[in-house]
């Protein structure tokens, strides 16, 4: 796995949309599609005047297609570094208006789900800095991907439990990921402390 495709945090759909779509659109770059889907997704929010409509339904869907088809890229383009940041600002952007839509009282608990989200991404970052490993696979399927929390998040738009949904996730996924995160950079520290006495040892002779 390169560095980008770990950055993108796909989740269980976006690798199977890949695989079975990525072919049919291998000439168009990555950056090209995932922006595609950004764009779908803020015209039809900026379509709706702050209502809820079955084009939001239709362009979240869309964006999963055009970015998940982007998952079967190599991400090896001139502007493939892009993708991750659209991805986040797509996912970030699109949670905090359905909040806004559904619940404005609900938005600190969507800022608690960024919190945790933050917190996943910038461990992969600093464990591919520091241990030249990403979080396993179980980690990035867990928490859905980008993908599943936004079809997730549509979903509980619909049936009136968008608030509840983001307080849970936000605990059950900041738990997972804590724990875990917490684990690995313990194996990494206990890792490095022999390599550390050897090298002293080494040094006293």
């Amino acid at each position: 796995m390169t560095v980008l495709v770990a950055y993108r945090d796909d989740g269980p759909l976006a690798p199977v949309i890949g695989r079975t779509l990525g072919r049919r659109l291998a000439s168009v770059p990555a950056s090209l599609l995932t922006l595609a889907g950004a764009v779908l997704l803020a015209a039809a929010f900026a379509g709706t005047g702050g209502q809820v409509t079955p084009w939001l339904g239709v362009a979240t869907v869309g964006h999963v297609l055009l970015a998940g088809v982007a998952a079967g890229h190599a991400l090896a383009g001139q502007f493939d570094w892009l993708v991750p940041p659209l991805l986040r600002a797509a996912e970030y952007g699109t949670l905090l208006t359905l909040v806004v839509m559904a619940d404005p009282a609900a938005v600190p608990a969507c800022f608690a789900l960024f919190g945790v989200l933050a917190f996943h991404h910038y461990d992969t970052v600093y464990r591919l800095r520091h241990q030249g490993l990403a979080p396993p696979q179980w980690i990035r399927y867990a928490g859905g991907g980008w993908e599943l929390r936004l079809l997730v998040a549509y979903a509980l738009l619909l049936a009136g439990g968008l608030a509840v949904g983001m307080v849970v996730a936000a605990i059950a996924l900041g738990g997972i990921y804590i724990t875990e995160s917490v684990a690995s950079w313990r194996r990494f520290s206990q890792a490095q402390r022999p390599a550390q006495y050897e090298e002293e040892e080494d040094e006293a002779e």
